[in-house]
């Protein structure tokens, strides 16, 4: 069937309820609407499902979700995990509590208990909670940092990792088998707690996963010592983090805790913010504003299902906040918590830092200082979980840290994804480290670029919407794949990797080797002088991301090589739309 053909079929059948055939009836004159809506299946990708709320097969809707549901039910079963059950939690965006409950009465349906959150939760106590409750796979309803009008589907498996191979392309191959949204199994909430295959869970989870995050303080006395004196203020901006972190903080000792009242109750209308992002600066804006009137040493901002967070730290000398990268604060947390770590002498032989192809070459040198192996994986935090897994089941490796450039880093392996709850709390306990020396965390940043070196990162990303954008998207990386540019920039491209080809190919020899990781649309350039730029597809927005790196001799030289680099491939790239 065409578009026009499924629409009308969405408003005949009787399985769809009357407000969505109301909404449908609205755009009965905009064909573009319509097309849109239903000209392809909202795609079940490596991440879940992402997408604006909306009727329609191309949208996040009840009925998409149960499809999903079920896909995910029937490779259960065929995977022989059936008994195990799935954990489900949710954040403060809009319909979040209606699919979460959808997808544990389809779960029931099939014969798979449902433990679902009894309120908004944060992804890290998801990923916890999957591990916990021994489950065979955890579904999380969030669309992380995206505008309000878009609502998402995660899926985990039972190493408390969002899944992947051969997983993700099993789930994704039932899904696509269903056709026929109306063969969805469901039933009455009051059935499946009859059948005992729905459970409400909530508290018992909480405190457990708070005991995890606190155990990975490295140095209490710091904060013992400095407790009344550092200066916190923090917002979880309308979603998850607010009860989370601040439970944490308060119970390692931390007395000045801020919280920005205008953020401080979830809200999916996001009304202080167009995009609760904690990568954008409008974010902090209230932050800030709090944080010069309590002369805060830091500000923190997690995004709605709190897994990423933002930072601004305070400049004695000009008395400013200065906003801190993902790189940045995930190198210094990586810095302060191995060199803790060193000083109790517990850093293992095996000791490993685990990062992101398209994270900063500094988490190279800090892993390298303290003699620790740096393991490099693709982008997205699923592939660290998938390290600490290989490393627990070979028995080979001890996880220290992991990061990626995106705001996100886990310390421990009690979760297997990121987790800004403890980044929260480590970040805070740093700041009362290096305030006990007399230090601010800039003073701590400076020094750590004085010791390995000035680098600077950054990621521009081009918006595509809609079929046209998806077509332009493709162009561009078939052109790059096809056509290797000799520089970016002032830089000569020394080796190209294209890690959907698992190729690397030297330029200067024409060698090519295999990249050793999985396949993935993905197109890396390693340049001269610690220099590089990657180029990919996002996987949970229409956007083309290109990230890029280099090192200066000083924080001047290296912004002003970051520009140059940056404006350079964003005009080559720019060139082929």
């Amino acid at each position: 069937m065409d578009y026009k053909e499924i629409y009308q079929e969405w408003l005949a059948n009787p399985y769809f309820d009357e407000a969505t055939k109301e909404e449908l009836r609205a755009i009965a004159d905009d064909d573009n609407e319509i097309k849109e809506r239903f000209y392809k299946d909202l795609e079940f990708g490596t991440a879940g499902l992402r997408g604006i709320i909306g009727a329609g097969i191309n949208r996040m809707n009840i009925y998409v979700v149960r499809r999903a549901t079920q896909g995910l039910a029937n490779y259960i079963i065929k995977q022989g995990g059936q008994d195990k059950g799935v954990a489900i939690a949710f954040d403060s965006r809009h319909m979040s509590p209606e699919f979460a409950e959808e997808a544990a009465l389809t779960l029931a349906a099939n014969g798979i208990k449902a433990y679902k959150f009894e309120s908004l939760r944060p992804t890290p106590e998801l990923s916890f909670a999957v591990r916990e409750l021994g489950c065979v796979a955890g579904i999380n309803i969030t669309a992380s940092h995206n505008p309000p009008e878009y609502n998402g589907y995660k899926v985990y498996w039972e190493d408390g990792a969002q899944f992947t191979p051969p997983h993700d392309k099993g789930v994704t191959a039932e899904v696509l088998a269903i056709t026929d949204l109306s063969t969805v199994k469901t039933m009455s909430r009051e059935d499946a707690v009859a059948a005992g295959k729905y459970e409400i869970i909530g508290q018992a989870i909480d405190d457990k996963f708070i005991g995890h995050v606190k155990a990975q303080v490295v140095n209490q006395d710091a904060i013992d010592k400095m407790q009344k004196d550092i200066r916190i203020v923090y917002t979880p901006l309308h979603g998850t983090g607010n009860i989370p972190a601040r439970r944490a903080l308060e119970e390692l000792g931390f007395e000045n805790v801020y919280v920005v009242k205008e953020q401080e109750l979830p809200d999916g209308d996001f009304p202080t913010v167009s995009y609760p992002n904690p990568e954008a600066p409008e974010a902090f804006a209230l932050g800030l504003k709090l944080a010069k009137e309590v002369n805060a040493d830091l500000v923190l901002a997690t995004d709605p299902d709190a897994d990423r967070l933002g930072v601004y730290v305070k400049d004695a000398r000009s008395g400013e906040y200065i906003p801190l990268t993902g790189n940045m604060s995930g190198s210094l947390l990586c810095d302060y918590v191995l060199s803790q770590k060193q000083a109790a002498g517990k850093i293992p032989a095996d000791g490993q830092v685990v990062k992101s192809i398209v994270t900063t070459n500094l988490v190279d040198a800090i892993a390298k200082n303290y003699g620790c192996r740096l393991v490099e994986v693709l982008t997205g935090f699923k592939y660290i979980g998938q390290q600490i897994l290989k490393n627990e089941t070979t028995g080979k490796g001890t996880y220290l840290f992991g990061m990626e450039e995106s705001y996100g880093c886990l310390i421990g392996t009690y979760a297997r994804d990121k987790d800004a709850i403890s980044a929260t709390v480590a970040l805070c306990e740093a700041a009362a480290y290096y305030k006990m020396k007399g230090m601010t965390l800039w003073d701590a940043m400076i020094a750590m670029y004085e010791k390995y070196g000035y680098y600077k990162d950054a990621v521009k990303s081009i918006e595509l919407k809609g079929i046209e954008g998806l077509a332009k998207i493709q162009k561009i990386m078939d052109t790059l794949r096809s056509n290797t540019p000799e520089k970016l920039g002032e830089y000569p491209v020394v080796s190209a990797r294209d890690y959907k080809l698992d190729t690397v190919k030297d330029m200067k020899t024409g060698e090519v080797k295999p990249t050793g990781l999985p396949e993935s649309n993905v197109l890396y350039y390693d340049l001269p002088d610690n220099a590089w730029v990657c180029v990919r597809p996002s996987g949970t927005e229409p956007k083309v991301k290109i990230y890029y790196g280099v090192k200066g001799m000083s924080l001047e030289d290296a912004d002003a090589k970051s520009a140059a680099l940056g404006d350079a491939v964003l005009s080559m790239i720019n060139g082929m739309i």
